[in-house]
C-alpha cells in the first residue's frame, strides 16, 4: 500500500528505490547441459507453471494431480479442458470467441464428475492452493474473456487466485530478462514489462521469496525423456527426446521446492534452443531459494502438432487432461523420478563430447546435417531452426546421436 506524504524526499527515495531495483535485475546465463538421468531429491512442494499451451497444460496438471501439485503460476490459458477435445472449438472458442464455450460452472461440475469417476483427483484438493493468473491488454491470441473463465473456475473450487490483468503485454512469458518488448507478440514469446512477475507469481506460490541470484551455482541436467514416456517413445505422443532440469548446488544436500515450467508452443527445445530456459528467470530464483526447475520438453509432430504445442485440445489422445493422459503421464513420471526416485533410466556409457561444425548453411544441408525447407534451414533431427538456407548465413552445430544435430 503507498501512503501519501509531503512531495520533494518521498519522491528522492522513490526514484533511488526504481533505480535500485532496475540495477538488481542481473541476468544469469543458464549453463550448459550436462547429460544425467533425474535422480531423487528431497522435495518439500511442488509447483507447476506454463505459458500458452503450456498454461493450458499446467492447469490441467494441477487439476488432474491436485495431490501432486500444491499450486499453479500460468501465463494466458484458459480453464480446465475448455477445448472438450476438437481443434475448432480450441482455435474459435479458447482462444478466440467466435464460437460459444463451455462455462466456468459447466467446467467445474465436469471436473467434479471426473473427480467421483477416479480420472482426476479429488476437486476438495484446490481450495486454499495458491494459484497466480497473467492476461497482457495485448495479447490477442487467448482472449481475455478465455483468461477470465480460468480465474472463475479456481475461485469458485476455492482456489486462492491472484490475478494480473493490466499490463500491456502481448502473448508471452512474462520476465524482467525478457528479450521481447512488452506488448509484442513473437518469438521467442518472452517479454519484458517492465517488472517482476516471476517474482510476483513465485511470491504468491511461496510466501516468501529471497532476491533472485546474479550469477549460477547450478548445474542444467539433460535428461532422456524416452524413460518417462508410456511405451518409451517420446516422439510418438509428441514430446522432444531430450528434457531438462536446473537443479541449485543447495539441493544436492538439502530440502527443496519442485517447479515444473511448461513452455508454450514454437518454444520448444528444437525450436528456439535452451532460450525459454535461460530467460524465463526462474533459475535465478531457484538458486537462492532451494528450488528445481523441472523444463519438459514438447515437439512439434508434422500434421497433428506442427507448433509444438502441448496437448490441450486433443491432438495426441482423448484422454488428454485426464490421469492418464500419455503427456500428463509422461511429466508426472518425471516429477516422481525427482520426489520418489522412479522410473529410472537405464544407465549408458560415457561418450565423447560432439564436436562443433561452423559452415554455411548450405554446406550443412549438402553434407547431411541438415535440410532446408521454405527457403529456411533445419538442423536433422531436432529441426532448430539455423537461419536462411544459402552460402552466406553460417550456423554451428553437433552430433548428439546419430543424425541428431543441435546448435552449439
Amino acid at each position: 500500500m503507498r501512503l501519501r506524504t509531503k512531495q520533494g524526499i518521498w519522491a528522492a527515495i522513490m526514484a533511488v528505490t526504481l533505480a535500485t531495483t532496475s540495477l538488481s535485475i542481473v541476468h544469469a546465463a543458464v549453463p550448459a547441459p550436462t547429460p544425467a538421468p533425474l535422480a531423487k531429491y528431497d522435495i518439500s512442494s511442488t509447483h507447476v507453471s506454463g505459458v500458452s499451451s503450456g498454461g493450458f497444460m499446467a492447469n490441467q496438471l494441477h487439476v488432474a494431480y491436485s495431490t501432486l501439485f500444491q499450486g499453479a503460476g500460468i501465463f494466458s490459458a484458459g480453464a480446465y479442458d475448455c477445448a472438450q477435445n476438437s481443434l475448432s472449438t480450441a482455435l474459435n472458442a479458447c482462444m478466440a470467441t467466435y464460437l460459444p464455450r463451455k462455462t466456468p460452472a459447466q467446467l467445474e461440475q465436469l471436473t467434479r464428475d471426473r473427480a467421483a469417476a477416479g480420472t482426476v483427483d479429488p476437486v476438495g484438493n484446490l481450495s486454499g492452493d495458491p494459484v497466480w493468473l497473467y492476461h497482457g491488454t495485448s495479447d490477442t491470441t487467448v482472449a481475455q474473456a478465455v483468461n477470465d473463465d480460468l480465474a472463475t473456475y479456481y475461485r469458485d473450487l476455492g482456489a486462492d487466485v491472484v490475478y494480473d490483468r493490466g499490463s500491456p503485454a502481448g502473448h508471452a512469458w512474462i520476465s524482467p530478462i525478457g528479450p521481447g518488448a512488452c506488448s509484442v507478440t513473437q518469438s521467442p514469446w518472452i517479454n519484458d514489462c517492465g517488472g517482476d512477475s516471476v517474482g510476483d507469481m513465485l511470491t504468491h506460490l511461496y510466501g516468501t521469496l529471497q532476491p533472485a541470484a546474479s550469477s549460477l551455482t547450478g548445474q542444467l541436467i539433460r535428461f532422456d525423456q524416452n524413460a518417462y514416456v508410456p511405451g518409451g517413445d517420446a516422439t510418438s505422443i509428441s514430446m522432444g527426446d531430450e528434457g531438462f532440469a536446473y537443479v541449485p548446488k543447495s539441493c544436492e544436500q538439502g530440502s527443496c521446492k519442485l517447479m515444473v515450467a511448461l513452455h508454450g508452443c514454437y518454444q520448444y527445445y528444437g525450436n528456439i534452443g535452451d532460450t525459454f530456459m535461460d530467460k524465463a528467470y526462474l533459475n535465478e530464483y531457484a538458486d537462492t531459494n532451494d528450488m528445481i526447475v523441472l523444463y519438459p520438453q514438447a515437439t512439434a509432430t508434422a500434421g497433428t502438432n506442427p507448433r509444438g504445442c502441448w496437448d490441450w485440445w486433443g491432438y495426441q489422445s482423448a484422454q488428454y487432461p485426464l490421469k492418464n493422459g500419455p503427456q500428463m503421464k509422461a511429466v508426472v513420471n518425471m516429477v516422481t523420478a525427482i520426489t520418489d526416485g522412479g522410473p529410472t533410466p537405464p544407465t549408458t556409457p560415457p561418450t565423447e563430447t560432439p564436436e562443433c561444425v561452423t559452415a554455411s548453411n548450405y554446406a550443412h544441408t549438402t553434407a547431411g546435417r541438415a535440410h532446408h525447407s521454405m527457403g529456411i534451414t533445419y538442423a536433422n533431427g531436432s529441426n532448430q531452426n539455423l537461419g536462411l538456407w544459402n552460402v552466406f548465413t553460417t550456423s554451428t552445430i553437433k552430433e548428439t546421436g546419430p543424425g541428431h544435430w543441435i546448435k552449439c
